[in-house]
């Protein structure tokens, strides 16, 4: 249950900062109306999950998370336009199989996906406790091997 209410409240908010509708009650109504059909219609298809919904997590991951990875993929950024952009692209494709941390499916995934999110970096298979990433270069996939995006992971999750 607690999933669909925060699965609803961010729903509404995401409809009332798309459309900027305030002041208007038969818009509001209007907007509840389809937050709640969206929801039936998830409910019913069985998808209000705790990866659909991630109550558990608070606002951390917009507090402490995002602002720190947002800076990790600027720095990345620069890092592989200088890459592309010098004269002998020293290009040193790596791929890397390692251990990840969290614990649960919802941590790893999140690391994954913010593993790709940074570029010169993808991830490209999970598997349980692994994951393999293909790097740029190796510097890259050192980075990841120093383990600071799985360490902050697994501070969401509530562990150290």
């Amino acid at each position: 249950m607690k999933y669909t209410i925060t699965l609803g409240i961010a729903l509404y908010v995401t409809w009332l900062i798309w459309s900027g509708h305030f002041d208007s009650p038969f818009l509001l109504t209007l907007g509840a109306l389809s937050c709640v059909f969206a929801l039936w219609l998830s409910h019913r298809m069985s998808i209000v999950d705790e990866e659909g919904a991630p109550a558990q997590l608070g606002f951390r991951p917009l507090t402490h998370y995002a602002p720190w990875l947002i800076k990790e993929i600027v720095v990345s950024n620069f890092a592989v336009a200088k890459i592309i952009l010098s004269r002998k692209m020293p290009l040193n494709r790596t791929i890397v199989t390692l251990p990840m941390g969290p614990k649960t499916e919802l941590g790893r995934v999140i690391l994954a996906n913010s593993i790709t999110l940074t570029p010169g970096t993808v991830s490209i298979y999970l598997d349980g406790d692994k994951v393999t990433i293909h790097a740029l270069s190796l510097e890259d996939a050192d980075e990841d091997l120093a383990g600071e995006m799985d360490r902050r992971v697994c501070e969401l999750e509530g562990r150290s």
